[in-house]
């Protein structure tokens, strides 16, 4: 079964019904159907301008679908600038070619162009996503991707009342574009985002914002399944509902242990599932969002309106939540480490016990030399990110493309298995000598059914540690350990779990500090791996990961599509 979701007034239009929207988009299995990307006109903050959409709307639309469901969607460009499209958390088992990031799996579709892409689901289950995968187009360019059971089985939870999407996005006043592009120019920041909008809306706190207020209206005494999605561009959130415990029973495509807090804290790229009760007295009840971070961000706050039916005076203000401050590391931390997979006999997990590749990988925002010191970054340099010391460069064709077809000279097969040189990572007022990394378009070749522990370490280069989103395309691993300091290769894997860590596609790398994940490199292709803040993304905080064929034609990247895009 696939439908449509209207985000916006909650009910589900079916595919056989024929949605009243200019451009729409009809889903079939194993058929083919259009998704139109074009700008439209959006009015928030007292301001108007043209976004580009998906289907005209703001987020986009949310897909359904059911686990092992297969699905084509042909993207028409009919907007401005080149774009991609990611199925974020979809594993596409022997699927590269439709992953999306621009210039690793696909050359972009550039305006009037278009490209197939097809969905291939497996064990995924909950709520993922879809988003664009070029430049800062991801912006305005996203929704929901809904993954439920399949059909005649159930959730692993007793079956919610409804379930809504919940949306998370930046709204800025200029252009994202031309913000991107100015600041890769100039070589400093990016301008930070004016507002946070729940599904589509800022919210009471801002200004010509209050009209327009997403509200989700309850029945007393019925429970909800709030499907939560981070796009935001470059901060994590704290999220909560005034007056009440939420309950989240999944995150990243993958079901948990069920865990019971007053809020979450969810970071770019990741989803989560939540239950929410309607058990307090009816009235109106604020839900809010804003940043858990400690360098650029935007400070404002979103809300939304938790509002029950019935008869009752509204009261003149919704009672608000006491959300964590914004370098709430407590709360952050206490949090993550509550996640545990469900681990059952319908749900197992499979964490490798051992080990056939490591890699140790800092994560760094870095500085570059300019002509006379005239960029905008510190002491008049260009700001620039890496991982082990390494800014990506983005090619001029594809790495899938040039993998494939053995094209020489796109990319180099010797990003390193640990840093260039050890140093106190975590220190403070470390060295100038250790800001400048070295630029190149360099992967990391595993061979299939090798089992991998990747180590991501913290940096404090520049004096830039935060919490770094970090998000792997074509697989979902384990998140084994966590902690702060420099990691200790002798006593912190005696800490790990290796029972029922929580199997994610994206991790917030704690600031200080180290996350070590594992994996089954059996999934063939050439799968993007990068921090999903975008400006870090934007700076060269990326690498790619090859994974080299099986022996057997069903353990082998499929063929490419008929159709390929040119660069």
């Amino acid at each position: 079964m696939l439908c449509i979701y209207n985000a916006f007034d909650l009910s589900i239009q079916y595919v056989h019904i024929k949605f009243r929207y200019t451009f729409y988009l009809l889903l079939y299995i194993l058929t083919e159907k259009l998704l139109q990307v074009k700008e439209a006109s959006y009015t928030r903050l007292c301001s108007t301008k043209k976004i580009l959409t998906v289907n005209g709307l703001f987020p986009g639309p949310a897909i359904y679908m059911r686990r092992g469901d297969r699905l084509k969607v042909n993207v028409r460009n009919a907007g401005e600038y080149n774009v991609t499209i990611h199925w974020h958390g979809v594993k596409q088992p022997r699927n590269p070619w439709s992953d999306g990031p621009n210039y690793v799996t696909q050359c972009p579709i550039k305006p009037g162009a278009n490209f197939t892409y097809e969905i291939v689901l497996s064990n995924e289950e909950g709520t993922i996503w879809w988003h664009a995968h070029s430049d800062w187009s991801r912006a305005t360019v996203h929704g929901p991707l809904i993954v439920l059971p399949e059909l005649g089985k159930g959730f692993p939870f007793a079956k919610p009342h409804k379930a809504v999407p919940i949306v998370l996005a930046s709204w800025f006043k200029g252009d994202v574009m031309e913000i991107i592009e100015t600041a890769l120019e100039n070589g400093g920041e990016p301008n930070k985002s004016d507002a946070f909008t729940i599904n589509g809306q800022p919210g009471d706190l801002y200004n010509c914002s209050k009209e327009g207020t997403f509200k989700m209206v309850v029945d007393y005494g019925k429970t909800y399944l709030l499907r939560i999605i981070n796009s935001i561009m470059n901060e994590e959130m704290f999220f909560m509902v005034a007056n009440h415990n939420l309950t989240v029973v999944g995150t990243d495509g993958a079901y948990i242990k069920p865990i019971t807090t007053s809020y979450i804290m969810i970071t770019p790229g990741q989803t989560m599932d939540v239950l929410i009760t309607a058990n307090q007295s009816p009235s109106h009840y604020y839900m809010a969002s804003r940043a858990y971070a400690e360098l650029v961000f935007d400070n404002t706050t979103t809300t939304a309106i938790l509002q029950y039916s019935g008869n009752y005076t509204a009261p003149s203000t919704p009672s608000f939540p006491n959300l964590p401050n914004f370098a709430d590391i407590d709360s952050v931390t206490n949090f993550t480490r509550r996640l545990k997979a469900l681990a059952t006999k319908d749900y197992p997990v499979d964490v490798p016990q051992s080990v056939d590749t490591r890699l140790y990988i800092t994560i760094s925002v870095n500085t570059l030399p300019c002509a006379n010191n005239s960029c905008d970054g510190p002491n008049g340099t260009r700001l620039s990110a890496s991982l082990n010391n390494i800014s990506f460069v983005e090619p001029s064709i594809d790495v899938l493309q040039a993998y494939y077809r053995s094209i020489q000279h796109v990319y180099e097969s010797d990003f390193p298995n640990e840093p260039p040189y050890s140093f106190n990572f975590t220190g403070d007022n470390l060295p100038n000598t250790l800001l400048t990394p070295e630029q190149g378009t360099k992967v990391k070749v595993l061979d299939y059914n090798s089992t991998v522990e990747i180590v991501f370490q913290g940096t404090n280069v520049l004096n830039g540690a935060e919490n770094h989103p970090m998000h792997l395309h074509g697989y979902s691993f384990y998140l084994v350990g966590y902690g702060f300091g420099n990691f200790n290769n002798e006593t912190d894997p005696k800490s790990y779990n290796l029972v029922d860590p929580p199997e994610v596609n994206t991790i917030g790398v704690p600031t200080k500090g180290w996350a070590a994940i594992r994996f089954r490199a059996d999934n063939p292709g050439v799968w993007f791996m990068h921090c999903h803040l975008e400006r870090h993304a934007s700076w060269g905080m990326d690498t790619v990961l090859i994974v080299k064929n099986g022996r057997t034609r069903l353990t082998s990247m499929r063929q490419p599509p008929r159709q390929l895009n040119p660069c």
